[in-house]
């Protein structure tokens, strides 16, 4: 069972950006692509550059997915699940995220 952490409002996260939050001990990117309200998480650590940095990347849609752009070295994740498009031994967590009155939790378990 999931221990869910509460971290901001969705209105906390501009759409078409994305926002880093502390969950448990992890650093979480949490991003909302624009223009709906739709929120995803991910690890926040680039595995290439082993830098905190995935959440200042930038949202992209390639073949009908969602993905974030490392602002480093600029490999892509998938939103939904973290993988990495150029080496898939270095994708990234995903967490489960939930929206319940504007407020996003994010869970404390990696999926």
């Amino acid at each position: 069972m999931s221990q869910w952490i509460t971290v901001c409002q969705v209105s906390d996260i501009t759409p078409g950006t994305g926002v880093c939050a502390l969950v448990s001990d992890a650093q979480v990117a949490l991003f909302r692509p624009y223009p709906d309200d739709r929120i995803f998480a991910l690890s926040n650590i680039d595995p290439f550059a082993h830098a905190s940095v995935l959440s200042r990347g930038l949202i992209a849609e390639h073949n009908g997915a969602l993905w974030i752009v490392s602002p480093l070295k600029k490999q892509r994740f998938r939103l939904t699940d973290g993988l990495c498009a150029e080496d898939t031994a270095y994708s990234v967590r995903s967490f489960a995220v939930k929206v319940t009155d504007g407020m996003v939790s994010v869970s404390a378990v990696p999926q």
